[in-house]
């Protein structure tokens, strides 16, 4: 596989580089971030590994931009000596798929990357997009349409969204879809899931009045319905289901979302 690896330090460059390459891979390596994103503009790269400060662009302006233009399952990850929570948490919730602390032996190292490519084999299907109802999922630019309107949502959302989805009527549990979302779940926030649930809700506007409903489950998650027939009560249901939110602990829809992290 082509390993895009960034990182200032020549000798962690050199280990990461010689490790990988033995165990089969190809590496490009990058000491600057603008040089890493010029040859992503004209090269296509298995995964990408990161640090967090290197000489020029600091490494989540490279994750920013690698997530707006590359393939939405390209894996990420990050090799570097911070051991600060609040970097890791930034990081995931910016769409990184792992992160790991300097120093790393090279068996542990091999065995992430490989990890990663793996779960990424398993997101490689016959179908390039999913349709349910009038939502269009472009599964491999991680586009929503509706109605063939672009709906601009970020990578996680167009990942809630289309997880509801394949689960319609379902019940999922807060874990599995922490899990599923989030991978490292244990070090997110509990109200940033149902912020982007409020989220999802506004912005693909799955409300009763539209036909749809995200149902919150008291102490378990959430159920995606379509509804039959707008019901001719509708105001009495989104009465219900503000209550149930607030019971669940989700954010009321009419809060701002400004805060979510991305």
């Amino acid at each position: 596989m082509r390993i895009a690896v960034l990182d200032d330090d020549p000798s962690q460059l050199q280990f990461v580089s010689e490790a990988l390459t033995a165990a089969g891979h190809d590496c490009h390596v990058f000491a600057e971030g603008r040089a890493l994103i010029h040859r992503m503009q004209r090269e296509i790269f298995d995964l990408v590994t990161l640090d967090w400060n290197v000489v020029d662009v600091q490494a989540d302006a490279v994750l920013a931009w690698i997530r707006k233009n590359c393939d939405l399952y390209l894996p990420v990850l990050f090799v570097t000596s911070s051991t600060r929570k609040r970097d890791v948490v930034y990081a995931l919730n910016a769409g990184a798929d792992d992160y790991v602390t300097k120093p790393i032996a090279a068996p542990q190292l091999v065995a992430r990357v490989s990890s990663l490519l793996h779960r990424t084999d398993r997101h490689e299907t016959v179908a390039t997009s999913l349709q349910f109802g009038e939502y269009l999922f472009d599964l491999r630019k991680g586009r929503l349409y509706r109605e063939g309107t672009h709906l601009p949502v970020t990578k996680k959302e167009f990942k809630l969204a289309l997880l509801l989805f394949r689960n319609f009527a379902r019940p999922l549990s807060r874990a599995h879809i922490l899990e599923t979302i989030w991978k490292h779940f244990t070090d997110i926030p509990s109200r940033t899931l149902d912020t982007h649930i409020a989220t999802v809700r506004v912005k693909l506007g799955l409300r009763p009045e539209n036909g749809y409903c995200i149902v919150p489950i008291y102490g378990y998650g959430y159920r995606l319905e379509k509804l039959e027939a707008a019901p001719a009560s509708s105001q009495s249901l989104k009465s219900r289901l503000n209550v149930s939110e607030m019971k669940s602990g989700a954010a009321p829809e009419s809060q701002s979302t400004a805060h979510v992290l991305k």
